[in-house]
């Protein structure tokens, strides 16, 4: 195996950072410093240091995890929490997010040393599809559907966004729906004013532009008030998760995950 993919999979950094640290002289295998990123080492049996502790060999790793809303998707932030302030009872060096929700977004994330894993799920080229429940205000008629599904400009001078899936659940006003939206914070809603219409469902997309379904859907002149992430290429959310709450995906998932690949 590579040294640096050894070191990469070992929760030491990512691939890019860990070449730098063997071309600064942090690394040592069997008691000598090595500079060369490529050099095969046998994991089994090679003793391989990092500022002088020995790093033990952990594999790839692969997290889901039920974002909460509120956090930051970034490692650490000046002003707010982040998602890495859940996982304070493992190892996460070297360990980074696939892609990225919203602060205020919440559900599915997921979170690897698997560089390779990260760029097919999230490379354009792909088509991976991810699925995100919203409840927004306004309606939708068939003409706004079949916008949404054949693509719809939503920035001046973007491309139309790629075909997608739309799956309305409920549709009503606010006064009859506000009970079955168990949203925690609503204060994009004037509760005074409950003769306004709202609406949730399933939009699924293919592409990652920034607030992507949020700005799908305000061009057809719906304002999203909660969206979370339900799937990400058939792998969809454990529901057994509260938020805040991972677990390492099963082999069964992974393998699913990789066929789309």
């Amino acid at each position: 195996m590579r040294l640096d993919k050894f070191l990469s999979e070992s929760s030491v950094g990512r691939r890019k950072n860990v070449r730098n640290y063997i071309k600064e002289g942090m690394v040592k295998v069997n008691g000598e410093v090595i500079i060369e990123p490529a050099i095969e080492i046998n994991e089994k049996s090679d003793v391989i240091e990092y500022l002088g502790k020995v790093v033990v060999y952990t594999g790839k790793v692969y997290y889901m995890f039920n974002k909460p809303a509120g956090y930051i998707t970034a490692r650490r932030d000046k002003v707010n929490k982040t998602v890495f302030d859940f996982f304070d009872d493992v190892n996460m060096n070297g360990v980074f997010h696939v892609g990225r929700l919203d602060k205020d977004t919440e559900g599915l994330l997921l979170f690897t040393n698997d560089g390779e894993f990260e760029h097919k799920l999230m490379y354009p080229e792909k088509h991976v599809e991810k699925t995100y429940f919203f409840w927004a205000l306004g309606s939708l008629d068939e003409e706004d559907r079949k916008q949404l599904e054949q693509g719809i400009y939503i920035g001046k001078g973007q491309i139309l966004t790629k075909p997608a899936k739309i799956e309305v659940q409920k549709c009503g006003m606010y006064k009859e729906l506000k009970n079955e939206m168990s949203i925690e914070n609503l204060s994009n809603i004037d509760s005074n004013q409950y003769n306004q219409p709202v609406i949730s469902g399933y939009l699924t997309i293919s592409e990652g532009r920034k607030h992507q379904v949020k700005r799908m859907l305000k061009a057809v002149g719906c304002y999203v008030v909660y969206l979370k992430r339900v799937s990400i290429g058939g792998l969809r959310l454990d529901e057994s998760l509260e938020k805040g709450q991972y677990r390492l995906l099963t082999d069964v998932e992974i393998k699913k995950l990789f066929e789309k690949l």
